[in-house]
């Protein structure tokens, strides 16, 4: 069995089937994912079993950066370019796999009636709100701190060497 993204379904060798707690001692804390990203991959550099390092994301915070203000345009020209893009694909895919004349008329009905879908459902949507969220978002999750954790027969290895990472005494850093 394999999965939308390539993988084969199943965990690698060795990792648990179901979510659990990270093992290992502490080896290093970072306070951003960059800097722990950059240790193991110091780590991976110096010939250690990486196999045996985790970052964990410790005090996790969902984070919601306001983008801008939702208007009544915005919802409006939203949901009509998202019913356009559905109305072409399903007019390509009428004039694809019907007989006889007439694609170009089928994809043009099938664009300008998914985009009257489109601003309608838009419209419903936003309407339904009542002005209790008048902006758009993205959210992240992100982590006060990240710790590296390595199983206790490498840790001390893994201390020294980002210890000389700490230092910029390491080679090649």
């Amino acid at each position: 069995m394999t999965t939308p993204f390539g993988g084969s379904g199943q965990p690698a060798p060795g990792l648990p089937n179901l979510p659990t707690p990270p093992t290992g001692w502490p080896v290093g804390s970072y306070a951003t994912y960059e800097e722990a990203q950059r240790a193991v991959d110091h780590l991976a550099d110096s010939d250690f079993p990486v196999r045996d390092v985790t970052i964990v994301g410790v005090d996790l915070m969902l984070v919601e950066r306001i983008v801008g203000r939702l208007t009544w345009g915005r919802v409006l020209l939203s949901g009509a370019a998202s019913g356009a893009w559905f109305g072409l694909f399903v007019g390509l895919l009428l004039s694809l796999f019907s007989t006889g004349g007439g694609g170009v008329v089928r994809i043009v009905v099938a664009l300008l009636g998914g985009i009257v879908f489109g601003l309608a459902f838009a419209a419903a949507q936003y309407w339904g709100t009542r002005g209790r969220r008048d902006f758009t978002s993205a959210s992240q999750m992100v982590a006060g701190r990240y710790d590296v954790l390595c199983q206790p027969r490498n840790a001390e290895k893994a201390r020294e060497l980002l210890a000389k990472l700490a230092m910029g005494t390491a080679t090649g850093a």
